[in-house]
């Protein structure tokens, strides 16, 4: 697995839900065909685990966190960005999600949660907003953004 392998592995993904508004009834697609345990989450964890392995994914810290942008938004992400963040029971910066955010959640340790929610898919609505938090344990998570948009801000809720 490499960068290349990795974009094409995301652009097959990004191309079945580049249309999709994001929602309650994506995240509920996304848990029920591509959750633990299914061939498209097992592929992402194990790229993400290999990526940080060798060295080009969460290639950057700050606050505690391991983080990086792996894929910028463009034609062959289906105009997503592709980030990718190490956590262990931490709180991130609060941000807001112009376009909204679809969170991969994959557990180093076992009950690990990101934003309350157990090992799968989250997704953020258009112009939510939240402080990500890794509670009981490690997680990796893999965010797309839309357009990467994303809007860090002062807040602290």
């Amino acid at each position: 697995m490499n960068v290349a392998a990795f974009q094409a592995l995301i652009s097959r993904f990004t191309g079945e839900i580049a249309d999709v508004p994001l929602g309650s009834s994506l995240e509920a697609h996304l848990n029920a065909d591509h959750g633990p345990g299914s061939d498209l989450y097992e592929a992402l964890f194990n790229a993400c685990k290999t990526g940080i392995k060798d060295g080009w994914l969460c290639n950057r810290e700050g606050g505690g966190i391991r983080y990086g942008r792996v894929l910028k938004a463009t034609d062959a992400t289906h105009g997503f960005s592709v980030d990718v963040v190490d956590m262990e029971n931490i709180a991130g910066p609060h941000h807001v999600h112009p376009n909204g955010e679809i969170d991969l959640i994959m557990p180093l340790t076992k009950g690990a949660s990101f934003d309350a929610n157990p090992a799968g898919w989250c997704v953020y609505e258009p112009g939510t907003g939240h402080r990500p938090t890794v509670s009981d344990g490690r997680a990796l998570v893999l965010y797309l953004l839309p357009q990467g948009a994303i809007d860090f801000t002062a807040a602290a809720a």
